[in-house]
């Protein structure tokens, strides 16, 4: 038996009603976090927000649109990403439209410029964690995506 033919027969969540609650928790989360002050943007900025604090970040979301895809730094920078948030248990997913991202979180609030959306990491405000119910949602997204060998599960935003 082939993994495809094995992967084939898992059990596969109530497919685009699953994905669909993923896309609402993840703009829900999105509009939260950034209210609380708790989004990080950017492939850098995220970059040194984990290494100098790894235990404060709570998701991430990596972002591409399809030009991004020949972009061999971006790519070398989402797998680095993507193995350091497996090696400390942050979830992770990717959203394949920067536009929808952008119309959501919006420009930076110091320059009023565009940010680099490519990477945004969602941070807890206090020690005391920060329980959201969009992440909760995601986080348990996450979990169910990886039972069926998905590590880093796709989410499409809604309209």
């Amino acid at each position: 038996m082939t993994l495809e033919e094995i992967h084939g027969q898992e059990p596969v969540p109530a497919g685009h009603d699953w994905m669909q609650g993923a896309g609402k928790a993840l703009h829900e989360l999105l509009v939260s976090a950034q209210r609380r002050g708790c989004l990080t943007a950017g492939v850098y900025e995220s970059a040194k927000l984990m290494n100098v604090d790894p235990d404060n970040v709570a998701f991430c979301v990596l972002a591409t649109d399809e030009e991004d895809e020949g972009d061999i730094a971006l790519q070398i920078h989402f797998t680095l990403i993507q193995a350091f948030c497996c090696e400390n248990d942050i979830d992770i997913v990717r959203v394949n439209d920067v536009a929808k991202l952008a119309a959501i979180v919006g420009p930076s609030e110091e320059s009023g410029e565009p940010r680099d959306l490519h990477c945004i990491l969602i941070t807890n405000p206090n020690e005391d964690g920060w329980k959201d119910p969009a992440l909760e949602k995601l986080n348990s997204f996450c979990e169910e995506s990886r039972n069926i060998n998905d590590w880093v599960p796709t989410i499409t935003l809604p309209e």
